[in-house]
């Protein structure tokens, strides 16, 4: 519109202006590390944005929810990626962005990549399953450690070990732990330790960037973690590092001297639980002295007292029998004023069994007499 001779536009007018001519450039590649990553389930497009990491400029991008699923990328704050879009602007709020139409990763995002797909498929075979997972020995007779030349890791581990039981006996096999050889040198190391006789194994470096820490996602060295005769404890990087081999070990470490804590026991803890249990020992023994030496006594004035009360019961007896037959006893009747009559040799029971004239005898409490029934 036309106002006081110039040519003025609103800023609607100016924003469909400018999207029309960016419709007209050609789609391209942008490369930036992703950086505030949005989505929603409920949001139709995902967003984020691009940032440079030489001078920090960013560029916000968004993208079809539905294509952006379809990449199954699983993006992380920091990781460089290749954008293939085209610039459109937002006419609403008149702000410049991307809209890409597929993304891929760069560099380090490749690797990660690769390394999620590995992941993935070891996991399909089982070889991360808790259920495989084993115990450590409680008293390691050889211990294994794998590790650098001289790393100070080895030095960790071994330092640690000695401190808290130094009768342990411990193989160490140097071998290569970063670069292109040391994927095998690793899985080799695993199987001489394994050959020679060690129970338990320690596999330890220190913290190293991305790329140092690689080959402990190797698949060869991932497997041999697996495939190992005896429990496997990881102990690489520092604790937010997580290379495949920490998921196929039995145990994982944080650090290396948290390995040495894992695979033997503290000889003085050990030694103060056994002079407690021997305390422990011998307060029981002596407890249980004083009971059997109670019960001893307790039984022995039993036994003391065993015959006289026999004695007592039988006398008790005794004298109940005697007072019974005392009770029974023809005698007992005749001292209440009875008296037994003879006819001869003959017991005269009824007055029928006599005749007038015929001598009886009468016995008394007190002797006896003679009489002639009248």
């Amino acid at each position: 519109m036309e106002v006081e001779g110039r040519k003025v536009y609103t800023v609607r007018g100016f924003n469909s202006g400018v999207a029309r001519y960016l419709n007209k450039l050609p789609t391209l590649w942008i490369e930036g590390e992703v950086t505030e990553l949005r989505r929603q389930q409920r949001w139709a497009s995902v967003f984020f944005t691009l940032k440079d990491p030489e001078d920090g400029a960013t560029l916000p991008v968004q993208m079809p929810r539905g294509q952006f699923d379809a990449l199954e990328l699983g993006l992380a704050e920091g990781e460089r990626v290749h954008v293939f879009g085209r610039a459109e602007l937002y006419e609403q709020r008149g702000e410049l962005r991307l809209k890409a139409l597929t993304v891929e990763r760069f560099g380090l995002g490749a690797h990660l990549a690769a390394l999620d797909r590995l992941k993935r498929k070891l996991a399909a075979e089982g070889l991360f399953d808790e259920s495989r997972k084993r115990a450590l020995p409680r008293f390691p007779h050889l211990i294994g450690l794998v590790t650098g030349n001289d790393a100070a890791a080895k030095r960790d581990v071994l330092t640690h070990i000695v401190q808290r039981f130094p009768p342990a006996n411990v193989l160490v096999a140097e071998t290569y732990v970063q670069g292109p050889r040391a994927a095998a040198a690793i899985a080799t190391a695993i199987g001489d330790l394994c050959a020679r006789g060690a129970d338990v194994i320690v596999l330890a470096r220190g913290g190293g960037s991305f790329e140092d820490l690689l080959p402990f996602s190797d698949e060869r060295v991932v497997r041999a973690v697996a495939g190992c005769a005896v429990p496997l404890v990881s102990a690489v990087g520092h604790e937010q590092d997580t290379p495949l081999c920490d998921l196929a070990a039995d145990v994982r470490a944080s650090t290396p001297t948290a390995a040495a804590r894992l695979v033997v026991p503290d000889l003085a803890e050990l030694r103060e639980r056994l002079e407690r249990i021997r305390d422990a020992l011998h307060r029981n023994a002596r407890l249980a002295g004083d009971r059997s030496a109670q019960r001893l006594a307790t039984n022995r004035e039993r036994l003391q007292r065993a015959p006289l009360l026999a004695l007592e019961r039988r006398r008790a007896r005794l004298d109940t029998a005697h007072a019974r037959l005392g009770a029974l006893s023809p005698l007992a009747v005749l001292d209440r004023g009875y008296a037994i009559v003879h006819r001869g040799d003959a017991v005269v029971r009824a007055a029928s069994e006599v005749a007038t004239g015929d001598a009886i005898d009468v016995r008394v409490a007190e002797g006896s007499f003679g009489a002639t029934v009248g």
